[in-house]
């Protein structure tokens, strides 16, 4: 094709673009027919540009006699853009839920069951703190827990013991210890009103079924006083139906406590080491032994108390 017929074909491709944009301006409600219109964007459209049947070329030349002035123009309709994806936003972290809680029920103990429960584990308890001897010795143990607060916190249990030196529950009884403080008496005196630890023997010649405090001006049934001293002195700790620095017990358990033992335990019993230089009698369970090395006996109660300030391990708590 030459360059004129290139040129002329331009020129009319230009004029059509003109003729349609014209139209556009003159007709504005085509273009919105047009746009109303179903059109597939993906689609080209045609339009045929004729111009009439005499037109010729203006210099006669030969070359344009029998040309056929037609042109084809290719318009493509770009179909619309989708619009640019906006910013993927990031999802709040949210922890993952915790797993739900539940109480797991424990077993429930009727008070009987837990009372046996307490017992063989003071039983236990006891039967670790004493020696072979204190075994073979004594028939009657008295445990006390001096202990502020737990499950064998101030109490008072009172054990057989049995062929084989078994151990059997006689009593399980709320008691009282001392105040652990200073008070001051009726007459004006200071007093520490404590129950020390220990191991302790009862006072045979010092069990009153009837008995006043001189110190505290107040009635003390069924004392029974612990064999110790401390320093030269008699020790006033004992067990009763009061308290200040003492073991208290209920009136008719005090009362069930003195017959049992008035009636039961008289006998030979080792006495307790003494210390001639402090005047104090041992409380740790070191028995007197004379030089062969023997233990020396003397009358008294076949009972040997055990207090201790001990409120129980996390495996009887969890019984509560």
């Amino acid at each position: 094709m030459s360059g004129l017929r290139i040129l002329a074909l331009s020129y009319l491709a230009s004029a059509g673009l003109f003729c349609l944009a014209a139209t556009y301006a003159a007709h504005p409600d085509l273009g919105e027919f047009l746009a109303g219109s179903r059109l597939d964007t993906g689609a080209a459209v045609t339009i045929d540009i004729a111009p009439p049947d005499d037109a010729r070329a203006a210099d006669g030349g030969d070359r344009f006699t029998d040309l056929a002035y037609s042109a084809t123009v290719m318009l493509t309709i770009l179909p619309d853009l989708t619009p640019p994806a906006g910013p993927e936003l990031a999802q709040p972290y949210m922890p993952p839920a915790a797993a739900p809680q539940f109480d797991i029920a424990r077993p429930s103990l009727s008070p009987r069951d837990l009372a046996s429960a307490r017992a063989v584990a003071v039983a236990r308890r006891l039967k670790e703190s004493l020696t072979p001897q204190m075994l073979k010795a004594f028939d009657l143990f008295v445990y006390v827990s001096k202990a502020d607060h737990g499950p064998l916190a101030q109490r008072m249990y009172v054990f057989r013991k049995q062929r084989g030196r078994k151990l059997a529950l006689l009593h399980d009884w709320p008691a009282s210890t001392g105040r652990e403080r200073r008070e001051i008496s009726p007459h004006g005196r200071r007093k520490f009103t404590a129950t020390p630890r220990g191991y302790y023997e009862l006072d045979p010649r010092r069990m009153y079924r009837s008995y006043r405090s001189w110190t505290w001006d107040q009635p003390m049934p069924y004392a029974m006083f612990f064999d110790w001293k401390r320093r030269g002195s008699q020790t006033g700790l004992a067990i009763h139906a009061a308290s200040a620095g003492c073991v208290h017990l209920s009136p008719g358990n005090a009362r069930t406590l003195y017959e049992l033992i008035r009636s039961e335990y008289r006998g030979l019993v080792p006495r307790f080491a003494y210390d001639p230089r402090t005047q104090t009698m041992s409380n740790d369970g070191t028995l007197m032994r004379d030089a062969k090395g023997h233990l020396k006996m003397a009358d008294g109660y076949k009972v040997l108390v055990r207090i201790e300030d001990y409120a129980g391990d996390a495996s009887i708590a969890a019984l509560f």
